[in-house]
């Protein structure tokens, strides 16, 4: 064998050397390797100046504040002095401070994007383009908006009577609007329509077909909110949603302060205090609903009508809802944490309009006419939120003691004491 000179071997090491150099050179180079820079720190239409002279809030609202009030209200389906009000209350907990390298977003701009986009349910880059602000950070600041907005108003215009005066209140509000004596709200649950979450499989999937998350409310007799939950998985029902609910735990134990057990108008036997609910939930003696729809008497048929004229507000709320907030009626991008705070804030606003103004949404919501039959509301022809799949379960057993409370209730509102003149031209 043969042994290459020692120049010939010097020679091969110093080239394996020199090529072992170049690949480490280039690793290293590729790992070093800058970012390609950025034509623009920010983009010329995205500058303060440009956002100042363009933008809708600096221009178009201060316009419809100043010239077309009514046309301020369907822009962002708030008044000025409302607007002015939210911006008050919440700019301590969403204005940031400038800095060296930028100036902070206006507090007023903030609220502004994000109302319109609680009215609209446009993208975040179309509104990006009206507002002249990145899509970037309005993704960052309407949850913080709407967080803050809900921590503002949340204990003020949304929370359940904890007293028994406070549930006479509410009980004697559905008597007198709708002639159902001891009620103390409507329950129902409604779909809330979501992008599919990441690495969720079919937790979120509705029997509609598509994915959701849930929420569930109880209304009074004037469209406001008393108690939601916002979160339900898209699979569940209304009453496996309710039996894991504060609600039913607090109603049970009475927790709640619901008031004693006490005759009806005219009448000398206890009647507890109850829930309006569709036929999806289980039946007690503190939550009434209908008679299945088949075979009914007389009688049955009558409750049946009262028991729905009075849960028609649960309706018309969610309704109304979606009508003003038409975020609420598309399919919602965001994660099932933002879209709940999102809801959860629309809520707030929703009763914080109703308080102020409680005539403003008149013609969005049913009516009757001279003779009671319904006059169905604007909120109708519009898309809304679908009603939740109901499904009878362990958990959705009527009670002995519910049955009898509601055989006992149809007598009453077919009896000269309980009745009203036009009920039998109803059913």
């Amino acid at each position: 064998m043969e042994i290459a000179p020692v120049g010939i071997q010097l020679a091969l090491l110093l080239q394996m050397q020199a090529e072992r150099d170049a690949q480490l050179a280039l690793v290293l180079a590729l790992k070093g390797r800058r970012r390609r820079r950025h034509r623009w720190w920010v983009k010329p239409w995205l500058t303060v100046e440009r956002r100042l002279q363009y933008d809708q809030y600096e221009t178009l609202m201060q316009e419809l504040r100043v010239e077309d009030v009514r046309s301020f209200k369907r822009y962002l389906r708030v008044t000025p002095d409302m607007f002015d009000e939210i911006l008050q209350r919440v700019t301590p907990r969403i204005q940031k401070k400038n800095t060296r390298f930028r100036s902070a977003i206006p507090a007023g701009l903030k609220p502004a994007v994000t109302l319109r986009y609680l009215a609209t349910g446009d993208t975040y880059t179309s509104i990006a383009c009206d507002f002249r602000t990145a899509s970037e950070t309005i993704c960052h600041f309407i949850p913080k908006v709407c967080d803050a907005i809900a921590d503002e108003y949340k204990e003020e215009v949304l929370s359940c009577p904890l007293t028994p005066e406070g549930w006479l209140e509410v009980a004697d509000q559905f008597e007198r609007k709708w002639n159902i004596p001891h009620a103390v709200g409507a329950l129902d649950g409604k779909h809330i329509a979501i992008k599919k979450p990441a690495n969720s499989g079919s937790l979120y999937h509705s029997y509609k077909g598509f994915f959701s998350i849930i929420l569930m409310a109880l209304v009074d007799g004037d469209y406001k909110f008393l108690w939601c939950d916002v979160g339900g998985l898209g699979h569940q029902s209304d009453a496996q949603i309710f039996n894991n609910s504060e609600l039913k735990d607090c109603i049970e134990d009475n927790t709640i302060g619901f008031p004693a057990a006490s005759p009806l108008p005219n009448d000398d036997r206890p009647m507890p205090y109850f829930v309006l609910a569709d036929d999806a939930f289980p039946m007690r003696p503190t939550l009434m609903k209908p008679y299945r729809r088949s075979n009914l008497t007389h009688r049955q048929k009558v409750f049946n009508y009262r028991l729905s004229r009075g849960r028609r507000i649960v309706e018309n709320a969610f309704g109304i809802l979606a009508s003003r907030w038409q975020c609420l009626s598309k399919t919602m991008l965001q994660t099932p944490k933002v879209v709940k705070t999102v809801v959860t804030a629309s809520i707030c606003l929703h009763n914080l309009i109703r308080m102020r103004y409680p005539a403003l949404d008149r013609g969005k919501m049913d009516t009757e006419d001279d003779t009671h039959n319904v006059v169905p509301g604007a909120w109708r022809d519009e898309v809304h939120m679908d009603d939740v799949d109901q499904a009878v379960g362990r958990g959705n057993i009527d009670t002995v003691a519910g049955k009898q409370q509601r055989e006992y209730l149809s007598m009453y509102f077919c009896s000269a004491t309980g009745l009203v003149p036009w009920q039998d031209k109803m059913i």
